[in-house]
């Protein structure tokens, strides 16, 4: 029984999604472009349940690139209304339409210079005959045996302001490296993640001269604790990587192993990775290489830093 309820509502809510989805017409086209024109930024209000929803909005919009916040109606006609300026735009919604504290936001926006979207369940209501565009998000039920909580109304709503965000995003050219900057804590913080976050830089970088002695060579890899150093020219650029392995394969082969100088132990051109590449991107090359560290280098080579791979696992991330 209580599993056919859960069933029956989320059947009404699906179905609810699937009509706006068939109804998307111009308008959807012609307030995407009104998104992306924006001078100002997306005010997102609406009253009661919509009003919750309209907090997920205006996140969602601010988390991919478009400048959003939510207001308050009640509170707007009470004094907040000097968070619109010129170039802002009102993105109100109400499955009635009739809301009486945004109908009453109307004729108040537009003289302060903000244009308006509405996004009602009916296309005759004060508030879609008096916006400048209409998103319909009507429904055939609510999800409730009265027919009267806002459930597939809301859910509607919030798909279709997703729809929205997503949809500005995607012509916004809005890049991983742009998420990354908007999303620096959490778990999807680290998911972005660039390498030059997490690499070992300055006094903490494994690094000698191609003809520093192996006795050097050796403690600076002891002294770094990388299980590694980089090898560099005179110009600091990288030629090759010195590891425990290389170390060990020359005691196996050579017959004086710590004489000689780094670039003889040294394993030449290494996999590199840059900077700005996601943290993401250095595992999957050292889990494809089988090793545990990956030198960080600029344009020519240049030596920046080295990330190791439990650098990586201490993001819980992977």
């Amino acid at each position: 029984m209580v599993r056919d309820t859960a069933k029956r509502v989320l059947e009404i809510e699906s179905r609810a999604i699937a009509g706006v989805a068939r109804r998307l017409n111009r308008s959807f086209d012609d307030a995407v472009d009104r998104v992306l024109e924006c001078r100002g930024r997306i005010v997102v209000t609406g009253m009661g349940k919509s009003g919750i929803i309209c907090h997920k909005i205006a996140a969602t919009l601010s988390a991919t690139g478009t400048p959003a916040y939510f207001m308050h109606p009640a509170e707007a006609i009470h004094g907040d209304l000097g968070m619109i300026v010129e170039g802002d735009l009102l993105l109100a919604v109400s499955n009635s339409g009739e809301t009486e504290e945004i109908v009453r936001l109307l004729e108040i926006v537009r003289r302060l210079g903000a244009s308006i979207i509405a996004m009602t369940g009916d296309s005759r209501s004060t508030l879609a005959r008096h916006a400048d565009l209409h998103l319909d998000v009507s429904v055939d039920q609510e999800a409730c045996p009265l027919d009267l909580v806002p459930t597939a109304s809301t859910t509607a709503a919030l798909a279709l302001g997703d729809a929205l965000a997503v949809a500005c995003y995607e012509q916004r050219g809005f890049s991983t490296e742009d998420f990354a900057r908007y999303h620096p804590g959490g778990r999807l913080g680290r998911r972005v993640l660039q390498v030059r976050e997490l690499m070992h830089v300055d006094d903490n970088l494994p690094k000698v001269r191609r003809d520093a002695p192996l006795s050097e060579t050796i403690r600076e890899m002891s002294t770094k604790k990388l299980g590694m150093t980089c090898v560099v020219d005179g110009e600091g650029s990288l030629v090759g990587v010195v590891t425990d392995g290389d170390l060990r394969r020359r005691v196996l082969t050579c017959n004086a192993p710590l004489q000689g100088v780094a670039a003889d132990a040294m394993t030449p051109s290494p996999t590199t990775i840059g900077p700005e590449e996601l943290a993401s991107r250095a595992l999957g090359l050292m889990e494809e290489k089988k090793i545990t560290s990956l030198p960080v280098t600029k344009e020519g080579q240049k030596l920046v830093g080295v990330i190791q791979i439990h650098d990586l696992w201490r993001t819980e991330l992977f």
